[in-house]
């Protein structure tokens, strides 16, 4: 019952525009009241990527013990790498499946939450299955967009300045050339990790939009544009605080696993060498999918949060909702077909109903008009 009250109290709450801290707060709320949904929508791109590193790395270790002593050298090296080529194949599109409905999945039900609803990790997953290759095409246009792109402007000037500089090794220019090769490609890096951010800070609300307004992709990153102009800093600053909170996760979480490893009797001595590196990879890369599941909720909540802050700054969005629950104005968003997943609007009042108007034509004068004309005579 109280949590129903909570629900409902939530939904009375006016909306207005909030402050970095007062989003970062409400983040905090959401995520506590509804860790576990929020924890499993972002588990599971976290579990594929574990399950294809075990793959892989147990792949590897067969090879090692039985592989190389059953297959010639140089037959058994093309069958390794044709593996771990195949896999790396099988796993991009994965990945970018389960990536992108989990994404999606995460603006579903932070939307749900934060206007009063209730929601589970499957049914998060099962509403955006209908829709799930505009999330998925959204999600691989947003990484061509701000990492492909840069990427692939980086590599070619890269080798272009390879080349220029192999030519002026070859003109006698070693010191000089590898100076300028140095130069070069400091000035190249900075302005495309400049355009990266730049670019994920203004397609960082592609998602919520794309989610709520039930947008395609296109016009999801347009609509990104236009809300995220004027809150460019606010959602940069909350990617260097996550950022830094997932920096620290990962210390907290490595550093005391790591000692314990190396306090294990033996596990120092020569014969243990190869055990103990296994050891720590497994805690390297453990701690960080850990930390990456534990973390992504945050990026997924506050950006949710912003979302919402920015209509409301710039269209309005908290007036159309109270004109909505007292029935005074039809709900323009989100489409017909995303409005099952919307947690009911209560009506604080009914709906008045209006009458048409009708117009009325007062005379001019009261007096008769054979009176008037002949006055007029």
């Amino acid at each position: 019952m109280a949590h129903r009250l909570t629900q409902v109290s939530r939904m009375n709450e006016p909306l207005r525009p909030s402050s970095l801290g007062e989003i970062l707060d409400r983040t905090a709320q959401l995520y506590r009241s509804r860790f576990l949904v929020f924890l499993g929508i972002s588990v599971l791109p976290t579990g594929v990527i574990i399950a294809l590193v075990c793959v892989a790395g147990l792949v590897a270790a067969w090879w090692r013990a039985a592989g190389a002593h059953s297959v010639s050298s140089d037959a058994g090296y093309v069958l390794v790498g044709l593996f771990f080529v195949a896999l790396a194949l099988l796993a991009l599109p994965i990945l970018l499946v389960v990536t992108g409905l989990a994404a999606a999945a995460m603006s579903h039900a932070v939307a749900c939450i934060h206007l009063g609803g209730t929601t589970t990790i499957r049914d998060a997953y099962k509403s955006v299955w209908r829709l799930g290759w505009r999330y998925i095409w959204l999600y691989l246009l947003r990484r061509l967009i701000v990492w492909a792109a840069p990427a692939a402007v980086g590599i070619a000037l890269a080798i272009l300045a390879a080349g220029v500089t192999v030519l002026a090794q070859k003109g006698g220019m070693g010191a000089s050339a590898d100076a300028i090769f140095g130069s070069a490609a400091l000035l190249v890096v900075i302005p495309l990790a400049g355009y990266g951010i730049w670019m994920l800070l203004r397609l960082s609300l592609a998602f919520p939009a794309c989610v709520v307004e039930q947008m395609g992709a296109w016009c999801s990153i347009k609509r990104s544009f236009s809300l995220s102009q004027g809150s460019k800093g606010r959602i940069l600053l909350l990617y260097v605080l996550v950022g830094a909170l997932g920096w620290i996760l990962s210390i907290a979480v490595m550093l005391p696993l790591t000692i314990l490893l190396y306090l294990i009797p033996g596990m120092n001595s020569p014969q243990n060498t190869q055990a103990a590196g296994v050891a720590m990879l497994l805690i390297v890369y453990g701690s960080a999918f850990a930390v990456q599941a534990l973390v992504e909720p945050i990026y997924g909540i506050a950006l949710v949060l912003f979302y919402y802050d920015q209509r409301i700054r710039k269209e309005g969005y908290d007036i159309e909702l109270l004109m909505q629950q007292a029935g005074m104005a039809p709900e323009a968003r989100p489409a017909p077909e995303a409005a099952p997943w919307l947690p009911a609007i209560p009506r604080t009042s009914p709906a008045v109903a209006v009458e048409p108007s009708r117009t009325v034509v007062m005379p001019l004068s009261t007096q008769p008009a054979s009176e008037a004309t002949g006055e007029t005579q």
